[in-house]
């Protein structure tokens, strides 16, 4: 096949060269030449179409045969190549299950390595919170989110109670008189001042709503500032009780022995009660214990001033109505100062005494056995105590209110001093700055207190307790229960 391509080429450009020299020779060639020029073009074309006729077939077979060499290659090839992939896959294969266990060491080892430097992050991230130190109130704060919202400490605010940012800044004007009516209704009644004392620091001076806000986000400082609240609420009424049991010392309003036997029971339940409860009890609920129990004594109360309670009273009523005669009496003619206390006798079955000319008696045992209940519930509440003292004194001894205010009052002493020292070893954090203030006021009201108790009728004073406690225990049961605000 090559060598017919070959000679037909050949052909082809022998005809080309020997019709064209002979123009290339003559330029100015005549008509006839041109005439014969193109005859021998049209030669040429006839042979070129005749040559690409005669080839034709032979070059198709051409392509036919490079065509068939082509898929007998790829035909015999084609195995080769399969051998070859196999070969290649079986390769990789054997590689991987070569290299398979060193992966896995080298993943096991790296494992291990993340592992150990987690093991060395961990210690340091809880770095901080292990490095808070001092006293639990400043462990509690450092322990606290730190922001702008509720339940968060902000650094920028200036500090407040307690010296922490943000806290509510008590006003010393409304503290102060405040303090006063707390002095007043203790000295006055001998009950209700802790009860007082509590509603002002949880509720005028809003350390309560405050606490609260730490609820779910630091629960220790909640319960911190809890423990504050009720360690302040003892130390007004505390100090209200020790003028109150002096004053009525001197006028021979207290019968001594009583307030010694409530005050050994008192020393054993207050001491009892702050340990077990300090640091454990959260704002919500002292909030609502404090107002269940307030709300049963207005309960009590309100029963003790009705015909049922009162027909059992009727030495208490002998003794008060003698009281209230004397003064008038006192005031009117000149007569002498009423009649203090006078003690009969005494022995650990049985103690007699006098008041007005009215005789009473009592069982030293109850009243140790009270103490140590009462004051057990007022140290929970962080409260004096004297709101169940002065009910209980009336009941076992019927004294009058003008005889269980002063009497209360040396039992509350006790209890209180007891309270605040357990709670304070126990990390109680306490304002001195605004207590200070406050026990100016207490002082205040403390002193008027006794001085015009007698101007008040033994019912009215009665009848005034009764509102407030209904008043103090519906509005915080409602708030620390069920987080209701009845009352605003």
């Amino acid at each position: 096949m090559s060598k017919r391509l070959h000679l037909a080429v050949a052909t082809i450009l022998l005809l080309l060269a020997s019709a064209v020299m002979p123009v290339w020779a003559q330029d100015n060639a005549s008509a006839p030449a041109a005439a014969a020029v193109e005859k021998a073009s049209e030669a040429v074309s006839t042979a070129v179409e005749k040559t690409t006729e005669a080839v034709k077939p032979a070059v198709e077979k051409a392509s036919e045969a490079v065509s068939t060499a082509v898929e007998k290659t790829t035909e015999a090839v084609k195995p080769a190549a399969e051998k070859a992939s196999e070969a290649a896959s079986t390769a990789v294969e054997k590689t991987t299950e070569a290299v398979k266990p060193a992966a896995e060491k080298a993943s096991e080892a790296a494992s291990a390595a993340a592992q150990k430097a987690s093991d060395a992050v961990a210690p340091a991230a809880q770095a901080p919170k292990a490095a808070a130190t001092g006293s639990k109130l400043q462990q509690a704060i450092a322990k606290a989110p730190v922001g702008t919202e509720k339940g968060q400490i902000d650094p920028s605010k200036p500090a407040g109670f307690l010296g922490i940012a943000g806290a509510p800044q008590v006003n010393i004007i409304l503290a102060l008189i405040w303090a006063i009516w707390v002095g007043w209704i203790f000295s006055t009644v001998g009950a209700f001042g802790g009860v007082m004392a509590g509603v002002g620091h949880m509720t005028v001076f809003g350390l309560g709503a405050y606490a609260k806000t730490f609820k779910t986000t630091a629960p220790e400082l909640n319960k911190n500032v809890t423990d504050s609240i009720r360690a302040s609420n003892q130390f007004l009424v505390g100090l209200s009780a020790l003028i109150t049991s002096i004053n009525y010392g001197k006028m021979g309003r207290l019968v001594l022995p009583l307030a010694l036997a409530l005050g050994l029971g008192s020393l054993l339940g207050a001491w009892g009660s702050a340990t077990l409860t300090a640091g454990k009890v959260s704002f919500s609920q002292y909030q609502g214990w404090f107002g269940l129990f307030v709300l049963g004594l207005g309960c009590f109360l309100f029963w003790d001033t009705s015909a049922a309670g009162q027909a059992k009273k009727s030495k208490a009523k002998e003794a008060a109505k003698a009281f209230e005669a004397a003064v008038k009496a006192q005031k009117t003619g000149g007569a002498p100062a009423p009649t203090g206390v006078k003690i009969l006798g005494m022995s650990l079955g049985k103690v007699d005494f006098t008041f007005c000319g009215v005789q009473f008696s009592f069982n030293p045992l109850l009243p140790i056995i009270g103490g140590v209940v009462i004051s057990a519930v007022a140290a929970f509440l962080g409260v004096g105590g004297g709101f169940l003292l002065v009910p209980f004194l009336t009941a076992i001894s019927q004294l009058p209110m003008y005889l269980a205010a002063g009497t209360s009052a040396l039992a509350v002493l006790i209890s209180m001093i007891t309270s605040i020292l357990t709670l304070m070893t126990k990390g109680t954090t306490i304002d001195w700055a605004l207590i200070g203030t406050e026990m100016v006021g207490v002082a205040i009201g403390s002193i008027v207190g006794p001085y015009t108790s007698k101007y008040f009728s033994d019912t009215w004073l009665k009848r005034l307790f009764i509102v407030l406690a209904f008043y103090v225990g519906i509005d915080y049961v409602l708030r620390g229960f069920f987080d209701i605000r009845m009352f605003g």
